[in-house]
């Protein structure tokens, strides 16, 4: 036998060794790796908090000082095995990142809770959309435009309802009012939130509603609302013009915003601004730029939509 058919014959059985070894590696990437919908888990349901999102970092943080103040009293709960918070647009993890984690995870469930104060576009089709639970073609293409990704997770979805479902605004709305009021006769209440052009009569109602209540347990006799959002164009002129109507029959306008979270933006910028346009405002006006979080009334009405929720998960076959 040449020697070329010698080295021929050596090769044979180490290229034999190198397909088997191949052939185990491809198998065992496989069984590492199986679609999302073959892998086991024991979670059942996932709780993700939701919220618009803004470009202020104190805004971004006040809904993870949420996240962390329920998690252990959600994790506490029969069925709840994982709790994320997620942000629709300018902050970080998206909606469609926290879904994905949940469904690599295994999750059978997740509950969305809104921390939104009421219905809107996002509520009514953005957010149904990005979920997957609806297939509107205009949000689908606003939210192509935004960069917002869509992400339909293989867990069953259960979107909650929003803040104005319970008495949550009302009794906030008093708590901040009573900490600025010194004399309630004399005053009057502006209460400033971001609105909605396509659901103007949902978020008049509610703030009808808030300062009808405020003003009954206060004594304050009258109240007025502005906008700060895209309603107004982002403008601090909707803030000057209602506190200038309050003044016409009070002494003092006390300015209650009422955004989920703080922003440079709005608290400081827009309604800020508006404050300061008022002549002698700072005679006239009290006003402090905070927001609706932290609250722990909030901490419960979360904790007690998830556990809802789990009840009824629990109870359905």
């Amino acid at each position: 036998m040449n020697n070329n058919a010698q080295r021929n014959q050596g090769a044979r059985p180490q290229l034999l060794a190198l397909l088997l070894a191949l052939l185990f590696l491809g198998a065992c990437s496989e069984t590492q790796d199986p679609p999302l919908s073959e892998r086991k888990s024991d979670n059942d349901i996932g709780i993700l908090l939701l919220n618009h999102g803004s470009r202020s970092e104190r805004w971004r943080e006040n809904l993870l000082d949420l996240e962390r103040n329920v998690s252990d009293r959600l994790l506490a709960i029969d069925g709840i095995d994982g709790v994320r918070t997620a942000f629709m647009e300018h902050a970080s993890p998206s909606i469609a990142d926290a879904l994905e984690s949940f469904d690599r995870e295994g999750y059978r469930h997740i509950v969305v809770i809104p921390v939104f104060l009421t219905i809107g576009t996002h509520m009514f089709d953005d957010i149904p959309t990005i979920i997957g639970m609806k297939d509107n073609p205009e949000s689908i293409e606003h939210l192509k435009l935004e960069g917002i990704e869509r992400y339909t997770p293989q867990a069953e979805t259960h979107l909650a309802p929003s803040l104005d479902f319970s008495d949550l605004l009302k009794h906030n709305t008093l708590r901040r009012t009573n900490a600025l009021s010194e004399n309630p006769g004399q005053e009057s209440l502006v209460l400033v939130g971001y609105g909605s052009t396509h659901f103007d009569d949902q978020w008049s109602k509610l703030f009808d509603e808030v300062g009808s209540y405020v003003c009954r347990e206060t004594s304050i006799p009258d109240y007025t609302t502005a906008w700060c959002g895209h309603i107004a164009h982002y403008s601090p002129d909707s803030t000057t013009a209602a506190i200038n109507r309050a003044l016409e029959t009070s002494r003092q306008a006390i300015v209650i915003p009422l955004l989920v979270s703080h922003s440079e933006q709005f608290q400081i910028e827009i309604i800020g601004g508006g404050v300061s346009a008022v002549e002698h405002h700072r005679e006239h006006v009290r006003y402090k730029p905070d927001a609706i979080l932290p609250d722990p009334e909030l901490e419960e009405w979360v904790i007690e939509n998830a556990r809802s929720y789990a009840d009824q998960l629990r109870q359905s076959p």
